[in-house]
């Protein structure tokens, strides 16, 4: 199947309210799987992007000791702004790129991920777009009681697959409902009315890259 870039970009400029922001989103298909979020200053490192990788049948995390098998996993991507002037500067660099990632189960509704599934159907299909008046990126993470995480070094789960990237994996996945799963299922990787390649019905699915060998790489955990 192809694969599916949906652009939400967050402006850091006129906020809507404290931790908020206003929000473009648009289905722009690129050769990659993700959604964007920009810019929003963590510290030492800058927000810029989230992405999610959708999985036609429930997968098993990379690593084994995250549980279940999970049919949706959402990346928050941050650049080191002390280090680099931007995201392109610091990609494949040392101490360049941190993601945040979280896996998804099904189950209750995610209430901060409703500001995003309620208008997908209004971007169905490439090139299309939707502003979305307030979004907190923060209100993807998990509760702050569930904030166990492992981290290793790794790599870009997208081109240019560059290392370099530190990972942070919470143990704790969130929820979201069948019904905002399907939303995601619905989008489009083409144009409306565009004629497909033999084999290809446009649909989102299969985003996501081959888990990698762990080689020597040391993964460690912020828990017991």
């Amino acid at each position: 199947m192809g694969l599916f870039h949906l652009a939400i970009t967050l402006s850091a400029i006129v906020p809507a309210a404290k931790g908020k922001a206003c929000c473009d989103i648009s289905n722009k298909m690129s050769g990659r799987a993700m959604w964007h979020c920009s810019p929003q200053h963590q510290g030492h490192h800058r927000r810029d992007c989230s992405h999610c990788n959708l999985f036609p049948e429930p997968v098993r995390s990379c690593l084994p000791a995250a549980g279940s098998p999970f049919l949706l996993q959402l990346h928050l991507m941050h650049w080191n702004s002390t280090l680099y002037s931007s995201i392109d500067e610091a990609v494949g660099k040392k101490h360049g790129i941190a993601i945040i990632a979280l896996f998804v189960q099904i189950g209750k509704e995610h209430v901060g991920l409703k500001a995003v599934t309620e208008i997908l159907q209004d971007i169905q299909y490439k090139g299309k777009s939707k502003t979305i008046p307030c979004f907190n990126p923060n209100s993807l993470l998990p509760d702050p009681l569930l904030r166990d995480y492992w981290v290793y070094e790794g790599s870009l789960t997208i081109p240019p697959c560059s290392e370099g990237v530190t990972w942070i994996l919470f143990r704790y996945p969130l929820t979201v409902s069948q019904v905002q799963i399907e939303e995601f299922r619905r989008l489009r990787t083409h144009v409306k009315g565009a004629e497909l390649l033999e084999g290809c019905d446009g649909i989102l699915g299969d985003n996501f890259r081959p888990t990698q060998p762990l080689s020597d790489r040391v993964i460690r955990a912020a828990f017991q």
